[in-house]
């Protein structure tokens, strides 16, 4: 199976074309796709719904979003009924297989008062693959401070690793009529986590290399893929700043313990030129 994590920004690349369907090809070829900085409502790319473009242009796929900021940007009244025009943010993943469940983390956050600083989010959903369930998370930490996306990353470990005793989305559910999704203990958390590999937010998720075993898989602590499979370059990035002159690695895959013995690849496609973050591809064997 291959899954992909992408931040579009928006939709535009380095170069600064909108252009939705250019992103959408570079990662066609992916199961599970999670995506950051999905929009609607933004000026910069003139409202585009990005949430209905991505679903049109994968139209096999199971899709959910999740906006972690919405806020009012203009209303009108048309024929008689009031018309709002949101400004939304936020995650998504769209999968080839069915998604269960969703659930939309809204991760800590602190005011700012001379830098924008957006609530930001963790989208889960549990999607049932051949090889059973498992948990997808495309996740979007701050960008601007080490001390809050610590905060971010101690509360997206208490749901990640609380996730079975939490029960996710649902639990008795025939209440409702519909069965019980599956609370399956494995995940991937992907997405832009704006930290480089062991800065202090990095080893708060992974924990301390031993200088001997290295970072042996275990429970309470997820698992780099890339870091894992030794695929990371020393020079290795996944975002490249506007004026082309900085580079540096932000986006990663995450697994769980029971998933690192799966990992076939980890890559990120440098091709790429659909936004100033690069796709991160993540391969796994069958269960």
């Amino acid at each position: 199976m291959k899954f992909v994590s992408y931040n579009i920004q928006y939709g535009f690349g380095q170069d600064g074309r909108f252009d939705p369907e250019r992103i959408a090809a570079s990662i066609r070829d992916a199961d599970v796709i999670a995506l950051q900085e999905v929009t609607r409502g933004y000026s910069r790319n003139d409202y585009a719904d990005l949430v209905d473009i991505f679903s049109t242009q994968f139209p096999n796929y199971f899709a959910a979003f999740g906006a972690a900021c919405d806020v009012l940007v203009d209303h009108s009244v048309v024929d008689g009924r009031l018309c709002e025009r949101r400004f939304q943010f936020g995650n998504m993943v769209l999968s080839r297989y069915p998604i269960r469940a969703v659930r939309n983390l809204l991760l800590p956050r602190h005011r700012t008062y001379d830098k924008l600083n957006l609530q930001r989010g963790a989208l889960e959903t549990v999607i049932e693959t051949p090889s059973g369930a498992l948990r997808v998370y495309s996740v979007h930490l701050d960008h601007v401070s080490p001390d809050e996306r610590i905060a971010q990353i101690g509360f997206l470990k208490e749901r990640v690793f609380g996730y079975l005793s939490e029960g996710g989305a649902l639990t008795g559910a025939i209440e409702f009529a519909v069965a019980d999704p599956p609370l399956p203990e494995d995940f991937l958390m992907m997405g832009d986590f704006n930290m480089e590999p062991e800065s202090p937010e990095y080893i708060a998720m992974i924990g301390r290399n031993d200088a001997y075993y290295g970072r042996a898989p275990r429970a309470g602590f997820p698992t780099d893929a890339e870091a894992y499979l030794k695929a990371r370059p020393a020079d290795g990035y996944s975002w490249i700043s506007e004026d082309g002159t900085r580079r540096m690695h932000l986006d990663y895959c995450f697994v769980s313990g029971g998933l690192a013995g799966r990992l076939e690849a980890c890559r990120v496609d440098t091709s790429a030129r659909g936004s100033d973050h690069l796709p991160v591809w993540v391969e796994l064997a069958e269960g």
